[in-house]
């Protein structure tokens, strides 16, 4: 008896792992894009979570004899101007960088939800609200950051609070746009009609419409997100330099790109891989929640 429950119980898991496997094969075929942005996005993370354990060093130790060393089995991607570790400053920029993406996403996604439900539906909030986000979008994104960045001090909750500010704005347009069209609709005519309370149309008949663009947005909002932060750093208006990011790595080697390019290089491709995987997940995650685009798949 005991025999037979065993090999029931393997039975059982070897079928669910099978089927695990059948599901996610699907997946992949039916949204290529979508499945390979989410794994260079989910190596990425993988790569931040265990820095500690990925044969890295102090990234912030000074060896002044072992200063631009090229890439070697004992410095993979060879050391800076202070002889500083690049493949460790590489490997534990890509937690700051991976953070403020995700911080800032959550956070503006939230604060578009509520500030753009307000101004789609009530149109005396969105005279004066609108006003000030039109302001702070005439004025270039990286200029914002750099210029709040300055105000508020350097370190990465002064970064994220920062961009946040230059991201609310173009995801509170997105969730007002999606409430103006919706509010003309019959069903909120009828909600009214029956007298049901405002809050109650806002949660449970206006947001719930206006979440599939938000998903989507939200993750272009972190790729953005990501770029800000390396100029915000590379320009040296970022964190401290006593945290490694990628564009402070970049920044420090840009005097000497023509003797010791890896410093720029490396950190670099790990920047796009980060943003092009976001962008990818984001594409097709827009293709997979858009009917009329789902429909010709």
């Amino acid at each position: 008896m005991a025999d037979q429950a065993v090999r029931t119980t393997m039975r059982r898991s070897t079928m669910g792992i099978g089927s695990l496997s059948v599901t996610a094969a699907r997946f992949v075929k039916a949204n290529p894009s979508m499945a390979a942005g989410l794994i260079i996005v989910a190596v990425m993370a993988l790569i931040a979570l265990l820095a500690p354990v990925l044969f890295t060093e102090n990234p912030n130790a000074v060896a002044p004899r072992e200063r631009f060393t090229g890439p070697s089995s004992g410095s993979w991607f060879g050391t800076d101007v202070v002889g500083r570790d690049v493949y460790s400053r590489t490997i534990y920029g890509s937690r700051v960088s991976l953070i403020v993406a995700a911080a800032v996403a959550g956070i503006t996604t939230l604060l578009s939800v509520v500030i753009g439900l307000l101004v789609g539906y009530y149109r005396w909030v969105d005279m004066a609200v609108m006003r000030i986000m039109d302001g702070l979008m005439s004025i270039p994104a990286i200029l914002l950051a750099i210029a709040l960045t300055a105000v508020f001090g350097g370190s990465v909750q002064n970064v994220i609070l920062a961009l946040c500010i230059v991201e609310t704005p173009r995801a509170v347009r997105v969730v007002r746009a999606a409430v103006l069209s919706l509010k003309e609709q019959m069903f909120i005519d009828a909600a009214r009609a029956v007298g049901v309370p405002t809050w109650r149309i806002l949660a449970r008949h206006l947001f719930p419409n206006t979440v599939a663009p938000l998903i989507v947005l939200a993750t272009f909002i972190a790729a953005s997100a990501v770029l800000l932060e390396a100029y915000v750093s590379f320009l040296g208006a970022g964190v401290s330099q006593d945290t490694p990011t990628w564009g402070s790595t970049m920044a420090q080697g840009r005097q000497y790109l023509s003797r010791a390019i890896w410093i720029i290089f490396f950190p670099g491709v790990f920047l796009t891989l980060t943003v092009l995987g976001i962008n990818i997940a984001g594409d097709g995650l827009r293709d997979r929640l858009d009917p009329k685009l789902r429909r010709r798949m």
